[in-house]
């Protein structure tokens, strides 16, 4: 059973989807402020998190942060209509998703089996596993999609689950385009819609983590209008 953490200062939505989503068999766990999930989170950290943005004593955005110092924990953010910049400064951070309030119930919990599906075949052990699991090794690149680690020169880069797929889809055909479409495909469910924009701010922060180890990182070749390209190095 997946343990859910769920970050809200309105009652009413901690309320009403702690109950769908238990009713969806998921151990959901609630909190009204991003201090008192950071407290538990420090003794146990959930399998996935849904934060509210704009929460007091500490917000979404600073959550995530201090989440993501540990984690990569996969986490959906809440957003109200009107936060355009903060979804993209999420996703940049680090989220793996965000939904807009007010939301579809039935959304959330289809994003979030979505995410966690994923989760569950990169930390698959299975002995009849695909190709696509196997140790991959492109140049400078390598990539343990059983253990979900990602080295670059021999540093440990930290991926989330999304950001991982996306490098790996890009990685396996170094020199081929994929289009943002195809790279929606590999990240997200096909039941859940999301637009350029999002797997732009997920590639933006993917390229951010990997020169983190590596200022001069390049690999990741954006052609405008069509897509990205990954170059073996």
């Amino acid at each position: 059973m997946s343990r859910i953490a769920l970050v809200d200062d309105d009652r009413n939505i901690l309320t009403s989807v702690s109950m769908t989503l238990e009713a969806e068999g998921f151990e959901v766990e609630t909190y009204n402020d991003g201090q008192s999930a950071l407290d538990a989170f420090s003794r146990q950290m959930p399998d996935l998190g849904v934060f509210d943005i704009k929460m007091p004593r500490m917000d979404g955005m600073d959550l995530l942060q201090r989440v993501r110092q540990k984690s990569s924990v996969p986490v959906i953010f809440l957003t109200s209509k009107d936060d355009e910049i903060d979804e993209v400064l999420g996703l940049r951070m680090g989220a793996d998703d965000y939904v807009r309030k007010p939301f579809s119930q039935r959304l959330l919990v289809e994003r979030i089996r979505a995410i966690l599906r994923r989760q569950e075949a990169i930390a698959s052990d299975e002995t009849d596993v695909p190709e696509d699991t196997q140790v991959m090794i492109r140049g400078e690149l390598s990539m343990d999609p059983l253990r979900h680690a990602v080295k670059w020169k021999g540093q440990d880069v930290t991926l989330t689950v999304t950001e991982f797929l996306l490098l790996q889809a890009l990685a396996q055909r170094p020199g081929f385009v994929k289009s943002r479409d195809q790279l929606m495909d590999v990240a997200y469910d096909d039941q859940v819609y999301v637009d350029d924009r999002t797997i732009d701010s997920h590639i933006k922060r993917l390229r951010k983590k990997m020169r983190s180890a590596d200022s001069e990182f390049s690999a990741i070749e954006t052609l405008y209008g069509i897509g990205y390209r990954y170059n073996e190095e």
